[in-house]
C-alpha cells in the first residue's frame, strides 16, 4: 500500500483526539494527589498497552526488538527519556493554563521543534525549500505557529477578564498565565523529542515492515515496535519523578486508600464557610469503590493516551517522502480537539466576544493548517 495523505490525515486527527481526550479522566479521580494517577496512567500507557498492541498487529515482534541495531533503540531510549521531562511539565502547564490554552501554547512549541529538526538533520531542508510540496508544507507549519500566537493572546485576555472564584468553579484553581506560559514552552519544546525518538527508531520500523510483508499485512503497524522503545524512556524519566514525589508527599499509602488533594478536579465547594466544608472529608478514607474507580479512571487516560500514537504511527505511513510532516498534523489536531474539550467544558464562559473570537480565529487556523500540510504531502506524493 503506497502514500495515501487523505487517509493519513484522517489517522493524525484520529491521534489528536485522542491525546486531547487523556486529561478527561482525571477530572473525575476522588482524593489523589497527582503523582499517585500519573504513575498509574504511565504504566497503563507506557508499559502495557505498546508492547500488547504490537503483539496483536506486529507478527514475531520479539524477533524484531532483538534484530533491531542497538544504536536504534539506544537512541530511541534516549530522547524518549527527554520527552519524559516534556510530559511531565506538560501536566502543570495544564493544571496552570487549563486544557484549551496549555495544549495550544505547549504543543506549539513541540510542532516547530519537532516538524523542522529531524528533516535539517538529515539535510532535506534544501529539498524542501526548493520543491512546491515542501513549501506549502512550511507554509501549514507556519499558519500552526500563527495559531499559537493568537491562542496565547486568548489566554492573556482571558486571565484578565475571568474572576478567580469562576475560575476554580470551572476547575482551574491554579490557573496563572505567565507561570502557566513559560511550563508550557519548556514542555512543548522536551516533548518534541519524541519525534526525535520515532526518527532514530526507523530501523526499526524498516525490520517491521519485512515481517509485515512476509505475513501479508499491511505496513500501516510497521512503527508499533518503535513506540514500544521510545517509551520505555519516557517512563524511566516519569517513575524516577512521581517516586520522588511520592517519598517527599509521604503519599505512597493513597494507592490504599488515604485520601490526597487531586488539582485537575473541579472545585465542588468555595471554603468560604462552614457549610461548604465537611470536615470528615479531609481524614477519612477513599471507600473502596472509589478507590477501584480511581484506579480505573487512571488506567483508561493512559490507554486513551496510548491510541493518539497508535493512530499516529499509522498515518505516518501513509504520509509518503515528507513524513516528518506528520508531526505538525499530530500536534494541530490535538490543539484543535483540545480547543473543542475547553470550549465543552466551559473554561471560556464569561470571557468578552473579543477573547472569545480569538479562540475562534486560533481553530480555525488550527484546521487550516492541517489541510495546508496535507495537501502539501499530496503535491510529493504526484511528484511536485
Amino acid at each position: 500500500m503506497g502514500p495515501n495523505p487523505f487517509i493519513g490525515v484522517m489517522f493524525h486527527w484520529l491521534g489528536g483526539l485522542c491525546s486531547a481526550s487523556n486529561f478527561i479522566p482525571f477530572r473525575g479521580i476522588k482524593r489523589w494527589s497527582w503523582e499517585i494517577y500519573w504513575i498509574i496512567q504511565g504504566v497503563a500507557a507506557w508499559l502495557i498497552a505498546p508492547p500488547l498492541l504490537a503483539i496483536i498487529c506486529v507478527p514475531h515482534l520479539a524477533a524484531i526488538l532483538h534484530a533491531a541495531p542497538s544504536a536504534s533503540i539506544g537512541w530511541a531510549v534516549f530522547w524518549g527519556a527527554l520527552w519524559g521531562v516534556g510530559g511531565l511539565t506538560f501536566g502543570l502547564a495544564i493544571r496552570y493554563l487549563g486544557l484549551g490554552l496549555g495544549y495550544a501554547i505547549a504543543l506549539g512549541f513541540c510542532t516547530a521543534f519537532g516538524t523542522l529538526i529531524p528533516p535539517i538533520y538529515h539535510g532535506q531542508m534544501h529539498a524542501i525549500l526548493t520543491e512546491k510540496s515542501g513549501l506549502t508544507i512550511l507554509a501549514g507549519v507556519g499558519m500552526c505557529l500563527l495559531a499559537i500566537a493568537v491562542s496565547g493572546a486568548a489566554g492573556y485576555s482571558k486571565e484578565k477578564e475571568v474572576s478567580e472564584d469562576d475560575k476554580a468553579i470551572a476547575g482551574e484553581r491554579d490557573f496563572s498565565f505567565v507561570k502557566g506560559l513559560f511550563v508550557a514552552i519548556f514542555a512543548g519544546i522536551m516533548s518534541s523529542f519524541f519525534a526525535f525518538g520515532l526518527d532514530a527508531g526507523k530501523p526499526i520500523a524498516d525490520i517491521a515492515r519485512l515481517e509485515l510483508a512476509a505475513a501479508g499485512k499491511p505496513d500501516l503497524y510497521s512503527n508499533l515496535p518503535v513506540l514500544i522503545v521510545v517509551l520505555w524512556g519516557g517512563f524511566v524519566t516519569n517513575l524516577v519523578w512521581s517516586a520522588i514525589l511520592i517519598m517527599r508527599n509521604k503519599s505512597i499509602r493513597q494507592f490504599a486508600g488515604e485520601p490526597g488533594d487531586n488539582p485537575m478536579g473541579t472545585a465542588a465547594t468555595t471554603g468560604d464557610t462552614l457549610m461548604d466544608v465537611d470536615m470528615t472529608q479531609l481524614t477519612q478514607r477513599i471507600s473502596p469503590n472509589v478507590l477501584t474507580r480511581n484506579y480505573l479512571l487512571a488506567a483508561a487516560a493512559g490507554v486513551i493516551w496510548y491510541f493518539q500514537f497508535f493512530f499516529y504511527s499509522m498515518g505516518q505511513t501513509k504520509m509518503g517522502k515528507y513524513d516528518f510532516a506528520s508531526w505538525t498534523l499530530h500536534m494541530a489536531s490535538i490543539i484543535i480537539f483540545a480547543n473543542l474539550w475547553g470550549l465543552a467544558l466551559k473554561e471560556w464562559k464569561d470571557t468578552s466576544v473579543r477573547t472569545r473570537l480569538l479562540v475562534g480565529c486560533g481553530l480555525a487556523l488550527l484546521i487550516g493548517s492541517t489541510v495546508v500540510v496535507g495537501y502539501g504531502s499530496l503535491l510529493k506524493s504526484r511528484g511536485l
